[in-house]
């Protein structure tokens, strides 16, 4: 199975996927991280741009071949990126669930993006303004999506776990 969380950044997202990904004992993958390490190579004369999501997109393939479930952990903002994750699975033979994480509550979703502190070494976290400006595409089918604003961390992770085994 491949599960891929959606997303603006500071709505809980890394945090869910990482709990589901240790209940599961699923393969996970966090575009953050594989785009800093692109950066922290040196190969690059601009930025990462797709080549993050094209990373991910082969290493899930290679790991869903294997019979490992997969969390992906990203923005996934526009039609393209959502379309591949739905070709890696075809290729792979396996189920996609989306999930989308959103944070209703506007005050507290600025606040976790202000007052966030990043894991991955050398990556700067965004902005609000940032966040505000980000081209986030309507989805054409609308994905399963979780609150933030309305339920924990741990909580979004038994409904999801639940609408994953029914």
């Amino acid at each position: 199975m491949l599960i891929v969380f959606s997303g603006l950044p500071g709505t809980g997202k890394t945090t869910i996927a990482r709990d589901l990904a240790a209940k599961l004992g699923a393969v996970y993958l966090r575009i953050d991280t594989i785009e800093q390490a692109i950066r922290n190579a040196g190969v690059l004369s601009g930025d990462v741009g797709r080549s993050g999501y094209f990373v991910a997109n082969e290493l899930a393939l290679s790991n869903l071949g294997l019979g490992q479930t997969v969390i992906v952990d990203c923005v996934n903002p526009v039609a393209e990126s959502r379309q591949a994750w739905h070709e890696v699975a075809r290729k792979a033979g396996v189920s996609l669930k989306d999930i989308q994480v959103v944070c209703s509550d506007q005050h507290e979703h600025r606040r976790r993006v202000e007052s966030r502190q990043s894991d991955v070494p050398g990556l700067t976290p965004p902005t609000w303004q940032s966040v505000l400006s980000h081209d986030y595409q309507t989805w054409c089918n609308e994905p399963f999506t979780v609150d933030t604003a309305r339920m924990s961390a741990d909580q979004a992770v038994t409904l999801i776990q639940e609408a994953l085994c029914g």
